[in-house]
């Protein structure tokens, strides 16, 4: 499939390396298609970075039918981009596809997508040793109906942001708490996938545990 692109009429500016913190720096384009039953997966297209308009019914957000994944890109020394085992993030996302009931994605075409969409963001990638480019690629449920069954229309899309370290304490050890009351998976539950709910399941300790310092 042809992938179009239409690029933003204005652009932001990527803050400096030493302000960036993760996760609210966005890029200025990201990449879209959709899936219907009739069509499968189709309209790929890299387009300005926007909000989604959707239902107030739409399913992912009654039924958490969502999966994503996370992986960076990295500036070399000699100034060539770097992808890490991206072609292994989009296997893990057709496994969480196939246990969350929704349609498995071609990797050629996520992939040729991607790279495009990354070498156009190009100056949003820093270089400061710790910090890169953090790609989020995202599938959600669209249907517009209050029921318990899989979605029949669905959105991937890929977002990009500028990031530094996660944690505000940099690289530096941090402290943990372990819960023995708060459980995120069990057998024979969605623990192997990367699915949004396993993230919701896991606030209740994390709030606890900044309670304990």
């Amino acid at each position: 499939m042809e992938i179009k692109v239409t690029r933003a009429a204005k652009t932001g500016t990527r803050p400096k390396d030493a302000d960036l913190g993760f996760g609210t720096a966005f890029t200025d384009h990201m990449f879209v298609m959709d899936y219907s039953v009739d069509k499968g997966w189709h309209d790929p297209r890299i387009e300005p970075y926007a909000n989604f308009e959707m239902s107030p019914a739409a399913m992912v957000l009654h039924y958490g039918q969502a999966i994503f994944e996370g992986l960076k890109a990295y500036k070399t020394q000699d100034n060539k981009i770097q992808l890490f085992r991206a072609r292994d993030n989009f296997k893990r996302m057709n496994r969480s596809a196939r246990g969350l009931c929704i349609p498995e994605i071609d990797i050629d075409l996520v992939m040729d997508s991607l790279k495009q969409l990354v070498k156009l963001e190009e100056k949003w990638i820093p270089e400061t040793l710790g910090t890169s480019l953090y790609i989020r690629p995202t599938i959600i449920a669209t249907d517009p109906f209050l029921g318990v069954r899989s979605s029949f229309t669905f959105k991937f899309y890929i977002i990009l942001c500028s990031v530094g370290a996660y944690y505000a304490e940099g690289f530096n050890p941090i402290k943990i708490w372990v819960s023995k009351d708060h459980v995120r998976a069990v057998r024979g539950g969605v623990g192997e996938f990367k699915t949004a709910g396993n993230y919701a399941a896991s606030l209740n300790a994390g709030e606890k545990a900044k309670k304990e310092g």
